[in-house]
């Protein structure tokens, strides 16, 4: 980002040029990582740890308001436990990353260096749970994991990335189950209340769930370009870490039975989802309730007497009520207008010296671009009503995109066209076999996103094979 006063934010590729390089441009002009010095890696500046902390903080109110507590456990994995869940370690294999040395001395044993840590919590598990008594355990784990990425892209898929990892033991398949569910509702109201990116709710098919799991559940969204994001997942694990690491409890007929586990996760690739499903050719657009500034206070020839008095009056004014900040550099309004309206600041408020002789000031909106001129006094009521506004604007907009784009297709040769000429979800029925699976995937590089849990019947054959159908699923290429 350049610091001349006298240049304005540097150019963004348009993205109905280049998408990707849109992002890219987005990601780094809107300050919010950096390239980390080894390949894959980023560096999360303030602006962009900001929204994510907010992201946190209301991920983790959830989690407090349903019972869970927050733990933290270590890094380093041994290969020998890793190696304890036959499925779970094939599924982490390829990206799994090893310690060989410490120091100057090889290791009798590898370290794996933690990408997920089901293997930790059944490990603790095991140790901790004796009685029916102890259950159910509800943790989670605010952390950071290590993946190594072929191909990456900030947020997205990065070879180290932050996230939220929520263990359980439960007493009975039942409650792991609510569980399950339970915790796939709160990513549908965090993606939906919170960052305006609507999501469809759904179960991933046996191909796609997550290595050693029963099933898994899913929030899928739709970015700018049609393709989907897996947003957050929830997993629910029968007995099978229970068995592998002998995790019993006594029950209340003194009989010794396994444990039913869940986890689920949320990751800093929600901010990739945040970008691409908001961001437009100015930048950013950030949701109001998640914003870290609501409210920018840019003064207009401030130089003149009285005129920054005003504006941290008015910020002094407005700090109880939503989150404001001022710009008082000496950077000119026209590069101030820019780079809020780049960094997604929803509402921006002008104040100059006509506006203070007029007792008023000017409202501008992120999404639309629409300035209003509000009156001091009724700048308190008029001001939270409009973050609002902006908020559901927002959602509405990624909504009507998400149906717009999404199309029925009944056999291949419209699903292929739909895919060319409609990017977005393809609902269309499927026979179960996993061959049709792949074959799809192999032919048009899409994937299943889910199965939904509201099913529609739009026909009665499976769309590769033409077989009979036995249920409906979202197709699309995702990220």
């Amino acid at each position: 980002m350049s610091k001349n006063n006298k240049q304005f934010v540097e150019k963004i590729t348009a993205m109905e040029d280049d998408f990707a390089q849109w992002y890219t441009d987005v990601v780094k002009q809107a300050e919010l990582v950096d390239y980390g010095a080894v390949r894959g890696t980023m560096i999360i500046k303030p602006y962009g740890f900001a929204i994510w902390e907010n992201i946190r903080d209301q991920l983790d109110r959830r989690f407090k308001e349903t019972g869970h507590s927050n733990v933290s456990f270590p890094l380093f994995i041994p290969e020998s436990m890793l190696q304890k869940e036959k499925d779970h370690i094939e599924g982490f294999a390829p990206e799994v990353a090893w310690v060989t040395k410490g120091g100057e001395e090889e290791l009798e044993e590898r370290i794996c260096v933690r990408p997920t840590s089901e293997v930790l919590f059944g490990e603790y598990y095991a140790k901790n749970i004796h009685s029916y008594r102890d259950l159910p355990k509800l943790f989670n784990q605010w952390s950071n994991v290590v993946r190594w990425e072929k191909t990456t892209r900030p947020f997205l898929r990065s070879l180290e990335f932050l996230w939220q990892e929520g263990h359980t033991a439960h007493a009975t398949q039942e409650e792991a189950e609510e569980e399950t569910a339970q915790m796939l509702d709160i990513y549908a109201e965090i993606c939906e209340d919170y960052l305006a990116i609507p999501v469809l709710r759904g179960k991933k098919t046996e191909k796609e769930k997550f290595a050693g799991a029963e099933y898994t559940l899913t929030v899928e969204s739709l970015m700018h370009d049609g393709k989907a994001l897996q947003s957050g997942t929830s997993h629910y694990f029968g007995t099978g870490f229970a068995e592998a690491f002998d995790i019993r409890y006594l029950n209340k007929d003194g009989e010794q039975q396994p444990v039913h586990q869940t986890s689920w996760g949320m990751s800093t690739r929600i901010m990739g989802a945040l970008i691409m499903v908001h961001g437009d050719n100015r930048g950013l657009v950030i949701p109001p309730r998640i914003a870290p500034t609501q409210a920018m206070i840019v003064p207009v020839a401030q130089h003149k007497e009285g005129v920054l008095d005003k504006a941290y009056d008015l910020r002094d004014r407005l700090q109880h009520l939503v989150r404001v900040d001022i710009d008082s550099s000496d950077k000119k309004p026209g590069w101030k207008f820019n780079e809020y309206e780049m960094k997604g600041i929803p509402v921006r408020i002008e104040m100059g010296p006509k506006d203070i002789e007029n007792e008023q000031v000017v409202l501008v909106r992120r999404d639309t671009g629409d300035k209003e001129f509000v009156p001091l006094s009724e700048l308190e009521e008029r001001l939270p009503a409009l973050l609002e506004e902006v908020q559901q604007n927002i959602y509405n907009q990624a909504l009507t995109h998400l149906n717009e784009t999404t199309t029925t297709a009944k056999n291949m040769d419209e699903f292929k066209q739909a895919l060319d000429e409609k990017p977005g979800f393809i609902q269309a029925m499927w026979c179960g076999d996993h061959t049709c699976e792949e074959k799809i995937k192999d032919e048009t590089s899409a994937t299943s996103r889910c199965i939904p849990f509201e099913q529609q019947h739009v026909s009665d054959s499976c769309v590769y094979c033409g077989r009979e159908a036995k249920e409906l699923v979202y197709w699309a290429r995702a990220y």
